[in-house]
């Protein structure tokens, strides 16, 4: 067990002949980080998809069910849908839905595999930049183990997170490389890594202030004053020559070059699809970001209460709790400067500071306090610090290393068991927001989500007293009045429904979220006879979403019953290539069939037939549209 540990609780990184060589220890702890994670998270690919951004991403988009096509690659590259900008992302789901389709397993896989490979990255990564075999075997492993990036692995639309830190460990381990050997080959390596990780989440945008970070340790390519005196032995002295601040900064030049691009690309989408928020003054979110960072920390060291959306406090924030955090912070930072000549302590807190700034809340995205998904990169400045200083605390007081492996392999094992735990609150939409409701306060989006869960099955009043309690919660929210109006609309209520459209209307800014109120108004007016206005408002669904399945079988319904088959059989065939169903292809069928076109009519019947369960349901509810009053 000794030996085990030896370079937890001493200097030596290379010593002991477990597994033999050197490379032969890296090959398998890699390995054995990769399995432990896989075992670990298997149980995730028993969930399914949940009704938090899952459809939007995957489950009813019609690009990524086209799969990997040419046509798809030009979408995901002019893509801003869900206010990003994330080609790789796109792609990389299309490829799960060409291979798995819907069945959510294939997809949770793929998550689960990619973070087994981060963890094989960052412990490689470690390993060569610093020569610590178990110091970089326990960071990897606090890394693949902590709860708090469940929320990033069990969640198939967070792959975008994922994706994008593996290119990032694949740009930091060719930067190691290039920085051994200087070329303009590995040089343009780094530059390619770091651009297909922005083209999977601009979460990296930090990447060349991290890289300075890691000049300074553990690449020690430079020093500043006193510091050089005191600074450890690392595995690069005598192989790097020292290079100076100036020299490392212009070296960065182009990742800030593509930083930038990111940022102004990904405030263009953000602005666009309506998740920048407005309602919050700066001063709040200044709040908001001081204690979100004490937040995190807790976290970190006690992983409880974990949810899917922490709600902003807005003006709740109390002085007293920004006092003691800022006071918290200052002192972390005076100590770790303190002692900079444990470098790791500077790069571990700083590189936590730093890779949470873009997501801290001071440009407020959604209305998220914080989230877990945004500690997937910063948490491992924090594991650095730990680790590394755990072990040279311990290696100072000359303790045992059996009681050294013993603290460490509960911690690994007490934070493995609630990960476990964990993954199961993300079985499905139910468990997870019956959750977020259980271990958060006032929270608006948890009853619109489960209010959302309980109205696609039918459980109408139930879903109406969520929907009311998110109003009541946040007046502003225009959720909830959409579906509060889709509540009243089923119960009968009509005018009631209509005014609660009309105030989602007045509230909305997201594009997709108008459509959908403007498509309902649609259906209404269509349902009541007032073609006129019908039109109106699926019109204006479709100049705001043209892929707006429900306003495109309207307008074909509208358009057919004034006699212009043509049109209506334009707006079908769109509408099945959006979502097709039994239904969808039905009209189609029958409109064919009626400008004489049976060859047409016969095939779209063909694919109804194929895909229906239930075909003389489905024709009962084609004729009974069809014979609305128009």
């Amino acid at each position: 067990m000794a030996t085990v540990v030896s370079d937890l609780t001493s200097r030596s990184r290379t010593s002991g002949t477990l597994f033999g060589s050197l490379k032969h220890r890296k090959i398998i702890g890699s390995l054995l980080l990769g399995l432990v994670t896989l075992i670990i998270y298997n149980p995730a690919v028993h969930n399914s998809f949940v009704n938090f951004d899952d459809p939007g991403y995957i489950v009813t988009n019609p690009h990524v069910h086209a799969g990997l096509t040419w046509e798809t690659v030009r979408w995901a590259l002019r893509s801003t849908e869900q206010a990003n900008w994330h080609p790789v992302t796109w792609l990389s789901h299309a490829l799960d839905w060409q291979l798995f389709g819907s069945r959510a397993a294939g997809h949770h896989y793929v998550n689960v595999l990619l973070h087994a490979i981060c963890v094989a990255l960052l412990f490689l990564f470690f390993v060569e930049a610093t020569g610590f075999i178990w110091r970089s075997v326990v960071v990897a492993a606090l890394f693949a183990v902590h709860p708090i990036n469940v929320e990033t692995v069990a969640w198939i639309s967070e792959r975008k997170s994922i994706l994008c830190m593996v290119f990032f460990l694949l740009a930091v381990g060719s930067y190691r490389a290039y920085v051994r050997n200087p070329g303009l080959r590995r040089y343009l390596t780094i530059v390619l890594w770091f651009a297909l990780g922005l083209m999977s989440k601009p979460m990296i945008v930090t990447f060349p202030f991290v890289l300075l970070l890691l000049d300074y340790w553990p690449l020690e390519r430079t020093r500043f004053g006193s510091d050089a005196a005191t600074a450890q032995i690392s595995p690069n002295d005598g192989a790097l020559s020292q290079t100076s601040p100036w020299r490392l900064l212009l070296e960065k030049v182009p990742f800030f070059v593509l930083t930038i691009g990111s940022v102004v690309v990904t405030m263009v989408a953000q602005k666009g699809g309506g998740a920048v928020r407005t309602e919050f003054p700066l001063p709040v979110r200044l709040m908001n970001a001081v204690v979100s960072y004490s937040l995190y920390i807790e976290k970190a060291i006690w992983p409880s209460h974990l949810a899917v959306l922490y709600p902003h406090p807005g003006n709740m924030i109390s002085l007293w709790e920004v006092i003691a955090s800022s006071l918290f912070l200052v002192t972390i930072t005076y100590t770790v400067l303190k002692f900079r000549q444990h470098r790791y302590l500077v790069v571990g807190w700083f590189w936590f500071l730093g890779t949470l700034i873009p997501v801290i809340g001071l440009v407020q995205v959604g209305q998220q306090a914080l989230a877990d998904r945004y500690a997937y990169l910063p948490f491992i400045g924090l594991f650095i610090a730990a680790v590394w200083g755990f072990a040279d605390w311990a290696h100072a007081r000359k303790i045992y290393p059996l009681y050294v492996t013993t603290v460490v392999l509960i911690a690994i094992a007490g934070l493995a068991i609630v990960t476990r735990i964990q993954i199961g609150y993300w079985r499905d939409s139910s468990t997870l927001w019956s959750h977020t409701l259980e271990v958060t306060h006032r929270n608006f989006v948890a009853h619109d989500n489960m209010g959302t869960v309980l109205l696609q099955e039918g459980r109408i009043e139930e879903a109406a007293k969520h929907f009311q309690a998110a109003a009541d919660i946040n007046p502003e929210d225009p959720f909830s009045q959409l579906n509060i109006g889709v509540c009243e609309k089923q119960m009968g209520h009509i005018k009631v429904a209509i005014a609660h459209y009309e105030s989602a209307l007045r509230l909305a800014t997201d594009p997709m979220l108008r459509s959908t109120t403007f498509g309902n108004l649609g259906a209404i007016y269509h349902a009541d006879g007032d073609l006129a206005r019908a039109r109106e408002n699926y019109e204006a669904a479709l100049s705001l979403h043209p892929e707006n399945q429900f306003a495109l079988i309207g307008m074909g319904l509208i358009t057919q019953s004034s006699g212009d088959v043509a049109h209506a059989i334009d707006y079908y065939s769109h509408a099945v290539e959006v979502a097709p169903s039994d239904v969808e292809y039905l009209l189609l069928a029958q409109a064919f069939h009626k400008i004489g076109q049976e060859e047409k009519a016969q095939s779209a019947f063909a694919k109804a037939k194929m895909m229906s369960p239930d075909l003389e349901a489905a024709l009962q509810e084609t004729n009974a549209v069809l014979q609305e009053k128009h």
